[in-house]
C-alpha cells in the first residue's frame, strides 16, 4: 500500500507555496499513476525544468503525460509565469505570490500536484511502462541521493566561488570544494559509461544538468584560471558531451533561453571565465540549435 499523502498540501516559502503532493502506485494514494491525467509545465531554460524535460523524455512519457513549455524568461509578476497563475489561484486560496515553474498539474481537478522537481521526477518513474528505462532502480536510491547531494554542492560552491567582492579566502575555499567534488565524480566515472549500476539513471540526469549550469551560467562569474581547472576534468566533460549527443538530452538544451534567463536574473559581474567555454554545446547537442530558436 502506498503511504503517499492524499492531497497536495502547500507550505509557504518566500511568499510562494511549495506544493508537495505525490503520485502513488494505486487509487488509494489519491493521486495515482494513470495516463493522460497529469501535465508538466516547465521551462528548459532553468535547471529544474531541464532536469524534468530530460527525465520525462528518457521515460518515454510524451503521450501519457504531456508537457507545456513556458517562456525562458518569466512573464508574470514576481518572476512567475502568467500561464501558471490560474493553477496557483485554483490551488491556494487568495493566492497573490509568483506563479513559479516547474509545476505538475492534475488535469482532472485543474490544480497543482507538486512544484518539487526531484519529487516529480521520482513520481514520473512510477508511471506504468513496458520495457522502458527506470530512473530510480530498486536498491540504488541511496547512491542516487548521494549524487544529488554532490550536485547541490557543485552549484552552491560555484556560486560562492564566483561572488564579486567579499572574502577572497572564502571564494578560494568554495573553489576547492567545487574542484574536489568534480574530482570525486570523475573518479566514479573512470572507465564507466554511467554513474550507477551500469545503466542510465536519475543520477546521470542530475549531473548532466549540473554540468550544463556550471558551463553556461556559473562559469561567467569565475576567473579564467578557475575555469581551466574545472575543464581539466576531461573524463567528466567527455561524458557530458556523449550524453548531449543523445536526443533525450540534447534536444532540450535551450542555450539562448538559458542565457536570457541568466542575464534577466543575475546581478553579479561577469568575469574572465566567461570567455573560456568548456564544451561547445551547440555542436554536440542534438537539436540544441532548433531549441534555441524557441
Amino acid at each position: 500500500m502506498s503511504s503517499t499523502p492524499l492531497a497536495a498540501v502547500p507550505s509557504v516559502h518566500r511568499a510562494a507555496p511549495v506544493f508537495r503532493g505525490r503520485i502513488g502506485r494505486d487509487a488509494r494514494s489519491g493521486h495515482y499513476a494513470v495516463a493522460h491525467r497529469y501535465r508538466l509545465h516547465l521551462s528548459t531554460a532553468g535547471p529544474d525544468g531541464l532536469r524534468l524535460a530530460v527525465g520525462h523524455d528518457v521515460l518515454g512519457l510524451g503521450d501519457s503525460c504531456p508537457v507545456t513549455l513556458l517562456p525562458a524568461v518569466p512573464d508574470g509578476p514576481g518572476g512567475g509565469h502568467a500561464a501558471l497563475r490560474p493553477l496557483y489561484e485554483a490551488s491556494a486560496h487568495h493566492y497573490t505570490g509568483p506563479a513559479l515553474a516547474p509545476v505538475l498539474s492534475d488535469d482532472w481537478s485543474g490544480r497543482i500536484v507538486s512544484t518539487r522537481a526531484r519529487e516529480i521526477l521520482r513520481d514520473l518513474d512510477r508511471f506504468p511502462h513496458e520495457g522502458r528505462a527506470v530512473l530510480y532502480p530498486c536498491g540504488q536510491e541511496s547512491v542516487i541521493e548521494a549524487v544529488e547531494g554532490m550536485c547541490d554542492d557543485i552549484g552552491e560552491a560555484a556560486q560562492r566561488a564566483g561572488q564579486a567582492g567579499g572574502d577572497p579566502d572564502g571564494r578560494a575555499a568554495a573553489l576547492d570544494v567545487l574542484l574536489d567534488t568534480l574530482s570525486r565524480l570523475e573518479r566514479r566515472l573512470a572507465g564507466e559509461e554511467y554513474l550507477v549500476d551500469d545503466r542510465l539513471t536519475a543520477a546521470d540526469v542530475e549531473l548532466w544538468v549540473t554540468l550544463v549550469q556550471l558551463d553556461t551560467v556559473h562559469r561567467c562569474h569565475l576567473d579564467a584560471s578557475a575555469v581551466h581547472r574545472i575543464a581539466g576534468h576531461r573524463a567528466l566533460w567527455a561524458w557530458a558531451r556523449r550524453l548531449a549527443a543523445r536526443p533525450a538530452f540534447g534536444r532540450h538544451l535551450d542555450l539562448d533561453g538559458i542565457s536570457r534567463r541568466h542575464h534577466g536574473r543575475c546581478q553579479g559581474l561577469e568575469a574572465a571565465g566567461a570567455a573560456v567555454q568548456i564544451l561547445d554545446w551547440a555542436t554536440h547537442a542534438v537539436g540544441a540549435e532548433d531549441a534555441s530558436r524557441r
